[in-house]
């Protein structure tokens, strides 16, 4: 009987801190003005995520006018990225964490400037368009010999010779 009534007492205990975490963490619809601007590129998945996860963007929406311009806009890049992954990927992302975070400080002060290094020498976006061919001039292209039989003058300039196949 005892262990019953514990049993009882613990599950209302439960589900009370339960409740006040689900307050906490509203849907959508619950969130102010401010909030839901900040929060927008979770918009879509934001009533699919649970009340830890909910909680956290919370928090983070709440630093938010306090952060500078710059880490702002990190924060904003960072929310569309994560909001552009697939929940597979948001769950691998979040082991990879964890685990990176088991590392030691020195370590992953390392890995962060090697990441910064391998992101300064990449190119900040691909060209757009390729850049066209050098043109090759006419008095450029090499002349045939002298002994070698004239071209027919239906073939046009552009087309590639066709090389002469093996004998077989």
């Amino acid at each position: 009987m005892r262990r019953a009534l514990l049993a009882l007492a613990l599950c209302l205990a439960c589900g009370a801190a339960h409740a006040q975490t689900r307050s906490k963490a509203a849907p959508w619809a619950g969130l102010t003005a401010d909030q839901q601007m900040i929060l927008a590129p979770l918009r879509s998945d934001w009533d699919k995520l649970d009340a830890e996860r909910r909680l956290k963007w919370i928090g983070i929406a709440k630093r938010y006018p306090q952060m500078k311009a710059e880490e702002q806009a990190r924060v904003q890049r960072r929310m569309h990225a994560w909001a552009k992954l697939t929940p597979q990927q948001r769950r691998e992302a979040r082991e990879n964490y964890k685990e990176l975070a088991k590392n030691p400080k020195e370590k992953r002060t390392n890995l962060r400037e090697q990441w910064a290094e391998y992101q300064r020498q990449q190119p900040t976006r691909p060209p757009l368009v390729q850049p066209p061919e050098p043109e090759v001039e006419a008095e450029a292209a090499v002349e045939p010999p002298a002994d070698a039989p004239a071209e027919s003058a239906e073939q046009p300039e552009s087309s590639p010779a066709v090389p002469a196949s093996p004998p077989q």
